[in-house]
């Protein structure tokens, strides 16, 4: 979701920069980047995505001064914002770069620039501002998730369980949540047939969101525990009473 910049003061990227990626190159740039609070970093070392643009610009005489605003896609479904603050303070001089934690602090840094007090500012529209960020569903924990999933789907015994495709993209999987899923009940069947269903969600680098669906159940010949995995949760329940109703 990164946006290239447009004006003299920004190189093109030659491809998409990661949030880590965008994230180094912000405060390698930034005079000021050490007065960051170390929360906020720690905070963006979990950034899963960003977006950035064009937020303010003044232009007179030979001065110029932009704002930008950088946001980022946590893994706990929070965004965060940085706003950056470029300016040359002299004609011709090079552009220096600040970033700050809010708008105030911007506000104040903004207004110890020597530039005519009589120039006016444009602000872009609504229109242009960073796209929203979609918050993630699910409220998920970084861990070594990519290989829970290769777990997962390794226990699986069903022939119809989710294939090379989906255990490739879950190999970037960041973080995951697993709930158990309760709601419309199969047939009681057999007596002392247990039944259990669970969505694994799963966030992947890039933002995505990927879910499995395991079911686990004793609806066996010798009543051994099994475990099923399917992409869907409608697939999973329509399991969960098919095999209720071969051993009713």
């Amino acid at each position: 979701m990164s946006v290239p910049y447009e004006t003299a003061a920004y190189e093109p990227a030659e491809s998409p920069e990661s949030p880590e990626e965008h994230l180094a190159r912000l405060l390698g740039r930034a005079l000021n980047s050490f007065e960051l609070p170390d929360d906020t970093i720690r905070r963006l070392d979990c950034a899963l995505a960003h977006d950035s643009s064009l937020h303010s610009a003044h232009h007179s005489a030979g001065l110029h001064r932009e704002t930008y605003r950088h946001t980022w896609l946590l893994a706990d479904g929070c965004a965060l914002t940085l706003w950056e603050l470029v300016h040359n303070t002299a004609l011709g001089s090079e552009p220096q770069h600040e970033v700050y934690v809010d708008e105030e602090e911007l506000r104040t840094a903004t207004a110890r620039l020597p530039l005519p007090q009589d120039a006016p500012d444009f602000e872009l529209p609504v229109m242009v501002s960073p796209t929203p960020v979609r918050a993630p569903r699910h409220v998920y924990v970084p861990d070594d998730s990519a290989d829970h999933a290769r777990r997962l789907l390794r226990r699986a015994e069903n022939l119809d369980r989710p294939g090379t495709d989906t255990a490739a993209l879950l190999t970037t999987a960041f973080a995951h949540q697993i709930t158990q899923a309760f709601g419309r009940p199969c047939r009681a069947g057999r007596i002392g047939l247990g039944f259990a269903l669970y969505e694994h969600a799963f966030l992947l680098r890039d933002g995505r969101e990927i879910s499995l669906w395991e079911v686990e159940h004793t609806a066996t010949p010798d009543g051994r525990h099994m475990c099923e995995v399917y992409p869907t949760e409608a697939e999973a329940r329509e399991a969960m009473e098919r095999r209720a109703a071969q051993v009713s």
